[in-house]
């Protein structure tokens, strides 16, 4: 069994915000801890409008993308940097929608789950996103594709497109010790879910493409631990949470063993009231995961909140335990 000494909690009693003054309060602590659930402020002051998202280290530091979003709308990438994981400044919008009644990224469709990956080979940072286009509900099922020489943007749409003709919806992307890359998507309306191996510039997918399982699972969130590959997943319950699962493998391609819910704590059966998104390895701290999670808020997306909390191991096998606050080791 692991330690926990690197993740040190705070309170322990679960709480809600109860007046103005615990925002205040908050506001003030949230630059040096982690509170999951909370309201999250920029250093700006306002609260961080990056969901379904996932976080890059690059020139010493960290940026996250999200989905930007209005009350309902979806208004494109939003980009926020940090030094030190817990103050984020925003650096504005990383791809926004167009005008073009025509483009796959107009107003009116969805840019959701944005993930960026930087390709050595070729010097530039690529973002990948679920597409929807407008006007068609969830009809499309596309991946779309965008580039950029910078971190924060500008980025360039490419293209969207099925991969593999497969629809896809939840999505992520994962580079492994070797820099290859790999798109982890939800197909066939949500119920398989799929791995395809990328083109070496990470702006298509090949042929290689596999049916990992069919168990009608969205949300995956991956990472690797010495030689064993970790996914997590939500089930598919709309805006609603639910259940957690871990699925662990030797080989990106499978085969994938069920394991067990790794959450522990209040709501723990419901993912704390969240829904996961990315796993994020602290940079130069060996072995040290943090959980990001979303909380949605269907009527007023804007307002979603976020679950960051500590992974831990019990018998090689990634714990996930609930804390109302908490910071890294120094």
């Amino acid at each position: 069994m692991n330690s926990l000494s690197k993740y040190i909690p705070i309170i322990t009693a679960t709480a809600l915000m109860a007046s103005c003054q615990r925002l205040s309060n908050q506001s003030k602590q949230i630059s040096q801890s982690f509170q999951p659930n909370q309201l999250w402020l920029d250093t700006d002051g306002k609260h961080i409008n990056a969901h379904g998202g996932g976080v890059i280290y690059a020139n010493g530091k960290y940026y996250w993308f999200g989905e930007k979003r209005g009350s309902s709308a979806s208004e494109g990438v939003s980009v926020y940097s940090s030094k030190n994981l817990y103050q984020w400044k925003n650096e504005g919008l990383a791809l926004a929608k167009v005008d073009d009644p025509q483009s796959d990224i107009a107003h009116g469709g969805l840019m959701e789950r944005p993930k960026v990956v930087y390709n050595a080979q070729t010097k530039q940072y690529v973002l990948w996103f679920h597409v929807e286009l407008p006007k068609q509900g969830y009809k499309a099922a596309r991946v779309g594709v965008a580039v950029s020489d910078e971190v924060t943007g500008p980025y360039q749409f490419v293209k969207s497109f099925r991969p593999n003709g497969n629809m896809s919806r939840d999505m992520t992307i994962y580079v492994d010790d070797d820099q290859q890359a790999y798109l982890v998507y939800s197909s066939r309306e949500n119920y398989d879910l799929r791995i395809a191996k990328l083109q070496p510039d990470y702006l298509d997918v090949t042929t290689q493409d596999t049916l990992l399982f069919s168990q009608h699972r969205e949300a995956p969130a991956i990472f690797k631990k010495e030689r064993l590959y970790y996914l997590i997943t939500s089930g598919c319950t709309g805006w609603d949470a639910n259940k957690a699962s871990l699925h662990v493998a030797s080989n990106l391609f499978g085969p994938w063993q069920m394991i067990k819910d790794p959450m522990k704590g209040p709501l723990a059966e419901k993912t704390f009231g969240g829904q996961s998104t990315f796993i994020l390895p602290v940079a130069n701290k060996k072995d040290t995961f943090i959980f990001l999670a979303d909380t949605w808020k269907p009527k007023n997306l804007i307002d979603s909140r976020y679950i960051w909390l500590p992974i831990t191991f019990e018998a090689q096998l990634p714990v996930i335990q609930w804390s109302d606050s908490w910071r890294l080791e120094e």
